[in-house]
């Protein structure tokens, strides 16, 4: 059954983690952050990313998600005097208008069916000509074949219902276009890469992991037995002893408010 990200079970799922390098020297190259001040990091999770956004040099930090453990567990995390967390649902967080220069949204939007809502949330979220950032996997993204590197892309070579569940809630770059250019938006760049997901020592790290579901929603569509013959097929893809770099394929679309 799906991840109930409510549960206090699952509140360090998405907290244990920490940002790849790479994700944030591609960020300030993507994004002017010399001139952001204060960006809400919406759908914030364990708050990972919103400790990045504190860490380049922005005044204050608002991390926002739905779940509160979640957020519990985030502002456990933290001890930042420029970072908050509180609980908020990014179609309608209740904030004030124009009252951040960046909206951040890493992993949301394939949780939301209204995204209409969602960007025009955004867009009043944002002072004049505010950055929007989204970052998602496209189904294209995600339907890459599987390697060494793109475990995830097995998931999908077994387990087909799982390839028909990602199709339906991943949003096409189309889409994401279409709706940030009719709800206020002007798209300065698309961009997709490779984002280092997590760095394991061996092949017994990374099978822990797997088998814990811990950061993967979808493996929560599996069944106990499901996901011990999902790993039996992968793991004759991974090297025995050597360090295992996995990664996601992702898109980055940025764009400003228009004035």
């Amino acid at each position: 059954m799906p991840i109930d990200f409510h549960n206090e079970a699952n509140r360090y799922s998405y907290s244990g983690r920490s940002v790849d390098p790479s994700w944030v020297d591609l960020f300030q190259k993507l994004v002017d952050t010399y001139h952001i001040e204060y960006p809400i990091d919406i759908g914030c999770g364990g708050g990972i990313y919103s400790r990045v956004l504190a860490s380049i040099g922005t005044i204050r930090v608002l991390g926002l998600d739905q779940s509160a453990p979640i957020i519990n567990t985030a502002k456990q995390h933290s001890d930042d005097p420029r970072l908050s967390f509180q609980q908020g649902d990014a179609l309608c967080t209740g904030l004030p208008s124009s009252s951040h220069d960046m909206v951040l949204q890493r992993a949301l939007v394939h949780h939301i069916n209204n995204l209409e809502a969602c960007v025009k949330e955004a867009n009043r979220l944002l002072n004049t000509e505010g950055i929007y950032v989204i970052q998602d996997r496209t189904p294209e993204d995600c339907f890459l074949p599987g390697s060494s590197q793109h475990i995830r892309g097995y998931f999908f070579e077994k387990y087909p219902q799982l390839k028909k569940l990602e199709k339906q809630r991943r949003h096409t770059s189309q889409k994401v276009k279409h709706t940030l250019e009719e709800n206020g938006f002007l798209l300065l760049k698309e961009h997709k890469f490779w984002e280092v997901r997590r760095n394991y020592e061996n092949k017994v790290e990374w099978k822990e992991e797997l088998l814990s579901r811990k950061g993967r929603s979808i493996l929560h569509e599996l069944k106990e037995d499901e996901l011990l013959v999902l790993e039996d097929m992968i793991s004759p893809h991974l090297p025995e002893s050597t360090p295992i770099v996995e990664k996601d394929r992702w898109t980055i679309w940025i764009s400003q408010k228009r004035s």
